[in-house]
C-alpha cells in the first residue's frame, strides 16, 4: 500500500494535483523499517546496473533516511527508487523503448530537483562507502 501511495502521490505532484488527503496516509509509516527494506530492494538492482547507476538511487536513499527530511520528500524519493528499480512500468521499455524510459527519468528528475539542496558532503560519504562495500573499493589513495 505504501508503494501505490507514494507513487501516486509523486505522480500528482508531476501533474500539480492536490496530496493532502495522501499525505495524511502516510501518518505513522515506519519509515526506518521501510528504508531498511528498500536498500535490501536496491543492493540486488544495483550490482545489476553498475557502480554510476546505483550512486543517484543511493544518494536518494541517505536523504529519505536522513532526520531531517519530510514525509513528502521521504515519499517522492521512495516512489522514485521503486519505480526505478521496479520491474514494472506504466511504459513499458521492452514495448516502447525510449519513451519506457523516459517516464522513469522523467520521475527521477522531478525528484531530483526537490531534494538535491539535501545531498550533503557526509550524505555523498555514505553512498561512497555503501558503493566500496558493494563493489570494492574504486581507488586507493597512495602517499608517496
Amino acid at each position: 500500500m505504501l508503494t501505490i501511495i507514494c507513487i501516486t502521490i509523486l505522480a500528482y505532484c508531476i501533474m500539480g494535483k492536490d496530496i493532502r488527503s495522501l499525505l495524511d496516509k502516510l501518518e505513522g509509516i515506519d519509515w526506518k523499517g521501510k528504508s531498511q527494506d528498500l536498500l535490501n530492494k536496491l543492493k540486488p538492482y544495483a550490482l545489476k546496473v553498475g557502480r554510476m547507476a546505483a550512486r543517484p538511487l543511493l544518494q536518494f536513499y541517505y536523504v529519505m533516511t536522513d532526520r531531517n527530511t519530510t514525509t513528502l520528500e521521504r515519499a517522492l524519493i521512495y516512489a522514485a527508487i521503486v519505480y526505478t528499480i521496479s520491474p514494472v512500468s506504466l511504459i513499458p521499455n521492452a514495448v516502447y523503448r525510449l519513451q519506457g524510459v523516459l517516464d522513469e527519468g522523467a520521475a527521477f528528475l522531478y525528484v531530483y530537483k526537490k531534494v538535491k539542496d539535501k545531498i550533503t558532503p557526509a550524505i555523498n560519504g555514505k553512498v561512497e562507502s555503501t558503493l566500496n562495500e558493494w563493489f570494492g573499493a574504486e581507488y586507493e589513495i597512495v602517499e608517496g
